[in-house]
Protein backbone atom coordinates (compact mmCIF):
# COMPACT_ATOMS: atom_id res chain seq x y z
CA UNK A 1 0.00 0.00 0.00
CA UNK A 2 1.25 3.43 -0.67
CA UNK A 3 2.25 5.81 2.18
CA UNK A 4 -0.68 7.52 3.48
CA UNK A 5 -0.79 11.01 5.67
CA UNK A 6 -3.31 12.37 8.26
CA UNK A 7 -3.82 16.00 9.28
CA UNK A 8 -7.11 17.03 11.79
CA UNK A 9 -8.41 20.09 12.97
CA UNK A 10 -9.98 19.59 15.82
CA UNK A 11 -11.92 22.56 16.96
CA UNK A 12 -14.25 24.02 19.33
CA UNK A 13 -17.38 22.93 17.28
CA UNK A 14 -15.90 20.09 14.86
CA UNK A 15 -13.23 18.35 13.93
CA UNK A 16 -11.93 17.16 10.54
CA UNK A 17 -9.77 14.64 9.08
CA UNK A 18 -8.06 14.77 5.56
CA UNK A 19 -6.70 11.50 4.56
CA UNK A 20 -4.14 11.74 1.72
CA UNK A 21 -1.70 10.26 -0.38
CA UNK A 22 1.97 10.94 -1.16
CA UNK A 23 1.67 13.02 -4.11
CA UNK A 24 -0.76 15.54 -2.46
CA UNK A 25 -4.40 14.14 -3.55
CA UNK A 26 -7.03 13.99 -0.70
CA UNK A 27 -8.72 10.51 -0.74
CA UNK A 28 -11.18 11.09 1.86
CA UNK A 29 -12.79 13.74 4.42
CA UNK A 30 -14.63 13.21 7.56
CA UNK A 31 -15.76 15.51 9.98
CA UNK A 32 -17.09 14.95 13.77
CA UNK A 33 -17.80 16.62 16.90
CA UNK A 34 -15.82 18.78 19.17
CA UNK A 35 -12.50 17.56 20.20
CA UNK A 36 -10.91 20.86 21.87
CA UNK A 37 -11.19 19.84 25.77
CA UNK A 38 -9.59 17.01 27.43
CA UNK A 39 -8.86 18.05 30.96
CA UNK A 40 -13.03 18.53 31.82
CA UNK A 41 -15.32 15.39 32.69
CA UNK A 42 -15.87 12.87 29.75
CA UNK A 43 -12.85 15.29 27.64
CA UNK A 44 -10.53 11.99 27.00
CA UNK A 45 -14.34 10.46 25.54
CA UNK A 46 -15.12 13.21 23.49
CA UNK A 47 -11.79 13.58 22.24
CA UNK A 48 -11.35 9.60 21.22
CA UNK A 49 -14.75 9.57 19.83
CA UNK A 50 -14.27 12.79 17.31
CA UNK A 51 -11.02 12.04 16.15
CA UNK A 52 -12.05 8.29 15.75
CA UNK A 53 -15.08 9.42 13.90
CA UNK A 54 -13.37 11.70 11.67
CA UNK A 55 -10.71 9.18 10.63
CA UNK A 56 -13.32 6.33 10.10
CA UNK A 57 -15.30 8.79 7.68
CA UNK A 58 -12.75 9.81 6.07
CA UNK A 59 -11.10 6.33 5.91
CA UNK A 60 -14.63 5.07 4.06
CA UNK A 61 -14.43 7.89 1.83
CA UNK A 62 -10.94 6.80 1.09
CA UNK A 63 -11.59 3.01 0.37
CA UNK A 64 -9.92 2.47 3.40
CA UNK A 65 -10.58 0.30 6.98
CA UNK A 66 -9.62 2.87 9.40
CA UNK A 67 -8.53 -0.05 11.95
CA UNK A 68 -5.89 -1.32 9.61
CA UNK A 69 -5.01 2.05 8.02
CA UNK A 70 -1.20 3.32 8.98
CA UNK A 71 0.47 6.93 8.25
CA UNK A 72 3.67 7.38 7.52
CA UNK A 73 2.90 10.99 9.36
CA UNK A 74 -0.06 12.37 10.94
CA UNK A 75 -0.27 16.05 12.63
CA UNK A 76 -3.57 17.33 14.58
CA UNK A 77 -4.21 20.41 15.74
CA UNK A 78 -6.52 21.75 18.44
CA UNK A 79 -7.90 24.81 19.53
CA UNK A 80 -7.20 24.25 22.95
CA UNK A 81 -3.76 23.34 22.45
CA UNK A 82 -1.91 19.87 22.53
CA UNK A 83 -1.55 19.50 26.40
CA UNK A 84 -2.61 16.21 27.62
CA UNK A 85 -3.53 15.10 24.19
CA UNK A 86 -0.48 13.51 22.20
CA UNK A 87 -1.07 10.44 25.07
CA UNK A 88 -4.10 9.39 23.95
CA UNK A 89 -4.23 9.84 20.24
CA UNK A 90 -0.87 7.68 20.12
CA UNK A 91 -3.43 5.01 21.25
CA UNK A 92 -5.59 5.17 18.70
CA UNK A 93 -3.73 6.14 15.77
CA UNK A 94 -0.99 3.96 14.57
CA UNK A 95 1.12 6.81 12.36
CA UNK A 96 5.35 6.58 12.62
CA UNK A 97 5.31 10.27 13.03
CA UNK A 98 2.79 11.81 15.44
CA UNK A 99 2.84 15.59 15.59
CA UNK A 100 0.57 17.55 17.79
CA UNK A 101 0.28 20.89 17.52
CA UNK A 102 -1.59 23.92 18.39
CA UNK A 103 -4.05 25.14 16.10
CA UNK A 104 -2.60 28.55 15.26
CA UNK A 105 0.37 26.26 13.02
CA UNK A 106 -2.52 24.38 11.31
CA UNK A 107 -4.34 27.57 10.27
CA UNK A 108 -0.92 29.25 8.88
CA UNK A 109 0.21 26.47 7.22
CA UNK A 110 -3.04 26.08 5.46
CA UNK A 111 -3.70 29.81 4.74
CA UNK A 112 -0.30 30.23 3.40
CA UNK A 113 -0.25 26.70 1.58
CA UNK A 114 2.71 25.57 3.98
CA UNK A 115 4.53 29.17 2.75
CA UNK A 116 6.37 31.19 5.01
CA UNK A 117 3.91 34.66 6.53
CA UNK A 118 1.78 35.23 8.89
CA UNK A 119 -1.73 34.56 9.32
CA UNK A 120 -4.58 36.85 11.61
CA UNK A 121 -7.28 34.46 13.29
CA UNK A 122 -10.34 36.43 14.34
CA UNK A 123 -13.23 34.44 15.69
CA UNK A 124 -14.52 34.54 19.13
CA UNK A 125 -10.89 35.70 20.36
CA UNK A 126 -7.91 36.52 18.28
CA UNK A 127 -4.17 35.61 17.81
CA UNK A 128 -1.97 36.25 15.22
CA UNK A 129 1.09 33.51 14.10
CA UNK A 130 3.77 33.00 11.80
CA UNK A 131 6.34 31.04 10.84
CA UNK A 132 9.38 31.69 8.79
CA UNK A 133 11.92 30.27 6.21
CA UNK A 134 13.85 29.05 8.81
CA UNK A 135 11.15 27.57 10.50
CA UNK A 136 10.76 29.89 12.98
CA UNK A 137 7.39 31.18 14.69
CA UNK A 138 6.22 33.65 16.45
CA UNK A 139 3.23 35.02 17.99
CA UNK A 140 1.21 38.29 19.45
CA UNK A 141 -2.18 37.85 21.07
CA UNK A 142 -4.14 34.63 22.07
CA UNK A 143 -4.13 35.76 25.71
CA UNK A 144 -7.75 34.74 25.94
CA UNK A 145 -10.95 36.64 26.50
CA UNK A 146 -10.10 37.96 30.14
CA UNK A 147 -6.76 39.29 29.08
CA UNK A 148 -7.27 39.97 25.87
CA UNK A 149 -8.46 38.80 22.48
CA UNK A 150 -8.61 42.17 20.87
CA UNK A 151 -10.63 42.15 17.81
CA UNK A 152 -12.21 39.34 18.35
CA UNK A 153 -16.17 39.00 18.03
CA UNK A 154 -16.19 38.41 22.02
CA UNK A 155 -14.21 41.75 22.30
CA UNK A 156 -16.14 43.66 20.07
CA UNK A 157 -19.56 43.20 21.69
CA UNK A 158 -17.70 44.05 24.95
CA UNK A 159 -17.14 46.74 23.53
CA UNK A 160 -20.69 47.35 22.34
CA UNK A 161 -22.13 46.84 25.28
CA UNK A 162 -19.72 49.24 27.01
CA UNK A 163 -21.32 51.88 24.43
CA UNK A 164 -24.76 50.49 25.40
CA UNK A 165 -24.19 51.06 29.21
CA UNK A 166 -22.33 54.29 28.89
CA UNK A 167 -25.36 55.80 26.75
CA UNK A 168 -27.99 54.50 29.23
CA UNK A 169 -26.61 55.84 32.25
CA UNK A 170 -26.01 59.05 30.51
CA UNK A 171 -22.19 59.23 30.14
CA UNK A 172 -21.83 58.51 26.48
CA UNK A 173 -23.74 59.62 23.66
CA UNK A 174 -27.04 58.30 22.33
CA UNK A 175 -26.19 55.04 19.72
CA UNK A 176 -28.15 52.35 17.91
CA UNK A 177 -26.58 49.84 19.83
CA UNK A 178 -28.41 49.98 22.87
CA UNK A 179 -31.60 49.11 21.26
CA UNK A 180 -30.27 46.67 19.53
CA UNK A 181 -28.49 44.82 21.76
CA UNK A 182 -31.90 44.87 24.21
CA UNK A 183 -34.08 43.83 21.68
CA UNK A 184 -31.61 41.17 20.37
CA UNK A 185 -31.35 39.31 23.87
CA UNK A 186 -34.68 39.84 25.42
CA UNK A 187 -33.34 42.59 27.81
CA UNK A 188 -34.79 45.87 29.12
CA UNK A 189 -31.72 47.64 30.14
CA UNK A 190 -28.30 47.42 29.35
CA UNK A 191 -28.14 46.23 33.04
CA UNK A 192 -30.04 43.82 32.85
CA UNK A 193 -28.29 42.71 29.76
CA UNK A 194 -24.54 42.66 31.56
CA UNK A 195 -25.58 40.53 34.25
CA UNK A 196 -27.50 37.93 31.94
CA UNK A 197 -23.89 38.11 30.26
CA UNK A 198 -22.25 36.76 33.31
CA UNK A 199 -24.65 33.73 33.71
CA UNK A 200 -24.56 30.34 31.81
CA UNK A 201 -27.28 31.35 29.67
CA UNK A 202 -25.27 33.40 27.47
CA UNK A 203 -21.52 30.91 27.05
CA UNK A 204 -18.97 32.99 25.32
CA UNK A 205 -19.98 31.62 21.97
CA UNK A 206 -23.39 33.62 22.09
CA UNK A 207 -22.24 36.50 23.27
CA UNK A 208 -19.72 36.85 20.39
CA UNK A 209 -22.46 35.80 17.99
CA UNK A 210 -23.93 39.27 18.97
CA UNK A 211 -21.10 40.59 16.79
CA UNK A 212 -22.85 40.43 13.05
CA UNK A 213 -25.59 42.68 15.00
CA UNK A 214 -22.87 45.92 15.73
CA UNK A 215 -21.96 44.83 12.25
CA UNK A 216 -25.26 45.88 10.89
CA UNK A 217 -25.75 48.47 12.94
CA UNK A 218 -22.35 49.86 11.44
CA UNK A 219 -23.42 49.48 8.32
CA UNK A 220 -26.42 51.98 9.07
CA UNK A 221 -23.87 54.65 9.74
CA UNK A 222 -23.85 54.53 13.77
CA UNK A 223 -21.11 56.13 15.14
CA UNK A 224 -20.41 53.91 17.97
CA UNK A 225 -20.51 50.89 15.83
CA UNK A 226 -17.89 51.91 13.13
CA UNK A 227 -15.53 53.17 15.85
CA UNK A 228 -15.61 49.95 17.69
CA UNK A 229 -14.99 47.73 14.24
CA UNK A 230 -12.21 50.44 13.18
CA UNK A 231 -10.95 50.10 16.61
CA UNK A 232 -10.15 46.06 16.46
CA UNK A 233 -9.31 46.24 12.97
CA UNK A 234 -6.73 48.66 14.49
CA UNK A 235 -5.93 45.84 16.98
CA UNK A 236 -5.57 42.84 14.54
CA UNK A 237 -3.57 44.78 12.39
CA UNK A 238 -1.70 45.76 15.20
CA UNK A 239 -1.07 42.31 16.31
CA UNK A 240 -0.24 41.30 12.56
CA UNK A 241 2.33 43.90 12.21
CA UNK A 242 4.16 42.17 15.79
CA UNK A 243 4.22 38.74 14.38
CA UNK A 244 6.16 40.25 11.08
CA UNK A 245 8.99 42.47 12.69
CA UNK A 246 9.39 39.44 14.96
CA UNK A 247 10.37 36.81 11.88
CA UNK A 248 11.36 38.76 8.96
CA UNK A 249 13.25 41.50 7.86
CA UNK A 250 11.76 44.86 6.57
CA UNK A 251 12.16 43.66 2.71
CA UNK A 252 11.20 40.12 2.81
CA UNK A 253 8.12 39.53 0.84
CA UNK A 254 5.79 36.88 2.71
CA UNK A 255 2.19 35.35 2.60
CA UNK A 256 -0.14 37.24 5.20
CA UNK A 257 -3.95 35.93 5.14
CA UNK A 258 -6.71 36.40 7.42
CA UNK A 259 -8.86 33.95 9.21
CA UNK A 260 -12.43 34.04 10.95
CA UNK A 261 -15.67 35.09 11.10
CA UNK A 262 -15.14 38.77 12.34
CA UNK A 263 -13.47 39.36 8.83
CA UNK A 264 -16.86 39.25 7.19
CA UNK A 265 -17.53 42.79 8.24
CA UNK A 266 -16.63 44.94 5.61
CA UNK A 267 -16.03 47.72 7.49
CA UNK A 268 -13.42 45.78 9.85
CA UNK A 269 -11.70 43.95 6.72
CA UNK A 270 -11.30 47.32 4.69
CA UNK A 271 -9.76 49.08 7.97
CA UNK A 272 -7.67 45.84 8.69
CA UNK A 273 -6.05 46.06 5.44
CA UNK A 274 -5.84 50.01 4.92
CA UNK A 275 -4.03 49.82 8.54
CA UNK A 276 -1.77 46.90 8.10
CA UNK A 277 0.90 48.25 5.52
CA UNK A 278 0.94 44.84 3.41
CA UNK A 279 -1.22 42.81 1.38
CA UNK A 280 -3.25 40.69 3.23
CA UNK A 281 -5.81 37.70 1.34
CA UNK A 282 -7.84 35.06 2.75
CA UNK A 283 -6.84 31.60 2.98
CA UNK A 284 -5.74 29.33 0.36
CA UNK A 285 -6.64 26.07 2.80
CA UNK A 286 -8.03 25.76 5.61
CA UNK A 287 -6.61 24.34 9.22
CA UNK A 288 -7.43 20.58 8.07
CA UNK A 289 -5.68 21.00 4.81
CA UNK A 290 -2.69 22.69 6.75
CA UNK A 291 -2.22 19.97 9.03
CA UNK A 292 -2.05 17.39 6.05
CA UNK A 293 0.69 19.87 5.38
CA UNK A 294 2.57 19.67 8.33
CA UNK A 295 2.37 15.77 7.90
CA UNK A 296 4.22 15.93 4.28
CA UNK A 297 6.74 17.76 6.15
CA UNK A 298 7.32 16.05 8.64
CA UNK A 299 7.61 13.16 6.11
CA UNK A 300 10.26 15.63 4.22
CA UNK A 301 8.55 15.78 1.31
CA UNK A 302 6.34 18.78 -0.45
CA UNK A 303 3.33 17.90 -2.87
CA UNK A 304 1.70 20.27 -3.90
CA UNK A 305 -2.30 19.84 -2.50
CA UNK A 306 -4.97 18.21 -5.25
CA UNK A 307 -8.68 17.45 -4.61
CA UNK A 308 -8.88 19.83 -1.21
CA UNK A 309 -12.42 20.26 -0.48
CA UNK A 310 -13.76 23.98 -0.42
CA UNK A 311 -13.03 26.59 2.93
CA UNK A 312 -15.43 28.70 4.62
CA UNK A 313 -13.98 30.35 7.75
Amino acid sequence: MEPLFLGVDGGQSSTTALVGDERGRVLGVGVAGPSNHVQGEGGREKLVRAVEGCLSEACRRAGLDAGCARFQAACLGFSGGPAGKEPILREILNAERLLVVTDALIALSGATAGEPGVVTIAGTGSIAFGRNAAGRTARAGGWGYVFGDEGGAFDIVRQALRAALRSEEGWGPATALHRALLDAAGAATANELLHSFYTTSFPRPRIASFATLVDEIAERGDPDAIGILRGAADQLSGITRAVRTQLFAPGDAIRAAYVGGVFRSRILLTAFRAALGMDCAPPLYGPAAGALLEAYRAAGISPALRNVPEFKS
